[in-house]
């Protein structure tokens, strides 16, 4: 069986970007800059609304784009996520695969691909629209463990510690994971995840992570403390390799304790920051995955994270495969 550098499980969310205005949100009563979660006939009257409207279409879900960017990178992977047989699910498929990630999870043949509506104004803001539809039904059952066995590392996002299905597909993961000698990375994906589940999150670190991602906000959620310092160092006690992103400050990585940071890159013009996190994992994946210490590992991360800022979405438009050296030094 083919090698691959990750394993990624996660949401699968079809993000449909729609150029808009501000009035249109204002007749659609949508707050300004902020996600929210919609149920299928909210989403069906949004699209509907937006019928005349120029979009594109893009596969999502905060994993997909840390693999999508790993790829980007010159990395390797599979991605396991939940799509149905409708339209959205054909096209979800089609994209990772092009994009050089391997998808072949079973679609269901019941409910909807989920989405997510975003919609851009002139000044730059994004207002998103999410309906997760079939992809909060991912079990146990749609992993395909002998991929997994045949991985460096599993990545699991923390959004998926929401259903009962879900979580079992994240344990077991893990579990076979650390049986077949696969490194676990987990990322804490929002404070919010954090802190409806901080007890789990704390034991899920402890138990099964040899990587562990988070920024700043969700370290301090996990210690329950307002110090950036003293969080990185609880995080730290459970696990031995951290990375932790500190927006503009770059990010800080810690392997067996001893804390280095590591500065990131300028950036020419910041755009949109969705996405800076996920593109920094991948970044720190490539490194990893291919013989890189943790710190320049991080350096890579913080730069595909400061190519993504300046991009409106989550997905490259520049191709970094094989610039490692060129960017980096040698």
């Amino acid at each position: 069986m083919k090698h691959y550098d990750v394993f990624g499980i996660g949401n699968a969310l079809v993000d449909i970007l729609v150029p808009t205005e501000e009035a249109f949100l204002t007749k659609l009563g949508w707050t300004k800059g902020v996600m929210t979660l919609v149920d299928a006939e909210a989403q069906g009257k949004v699209l509907t609304a937006l019928d005349s409207h120029k979009k594109e279409l893009r596969s999502g879900g905060s994993a997909a784009n840390t693999m999508i960017a790993l790829a980007n990178s010159g990395g390797t992977g599979t991605y396991t996520g939940k799509v149905t047989e409708d339209t959205y699910g054909e096209f979800y498929k089609q994209d990772m695969e092009k994009a050089g990630i391997l998808f072949e999870v079973k679609p269901s043949n019941d409910g909807h691909t989920g989405t997510c509506v975003v919609l851009t104004t002139p000044d730059a803001e994004r207002t998103m629209l999410t309906h997760l539809g079939i992809s909060t039904t991912l079990t146990k059952h749609d992993l395909d463990l002998e991929k997994l066995k045949a991985s460096s590392y599993s990545y699991v996002e923390g959004y998926l510690w929401d259903g009962p299905s879900t979580k079992e597909a994240c344990v077991l993961t893990m579990e076979e994971s650390k049986k077949a000698g696969v490194k676990v990375a987990f990322t804490y994906s929002d404070p919010f995840c954090v802190n409806r589940s901080r007890e789990d999150f704390i034991r899920l670190t402890k138990e099964y992570c040899d990587l562990v991602f988070c920024n700043a906000e969700e370290a301090k959620a996990l210690a329950g403390t307002s110090s950036k310092e003293d969080a990185l160092k609880f995080v730290s006690s459970l696990c031995n390799h951290v990375m932790m992103t500190d927006g503009s400050n770059g990010a800080f990585a810690v392997e067996k304790g001893e804390i280095k940071h590591v500065s990131g890159f300028s950036v020419e013009k910041l755009l949109d920051t969705t996405g800076a996190g996920d593109c920094f994992a991948a970044g720190v994946l490539y490194g990893l995955t291919h013989g890189f210490t943790a710190e320049r590992s991080a350096k890579w991360g913080n730069y595909v994270a400061s190519r993504i800022v300046q991009e409106i979405g989550p997905r490259l438009s520049v191709r970094l495969m094989g610039r490692q050296e060129e960017i980096l030094g040698k």
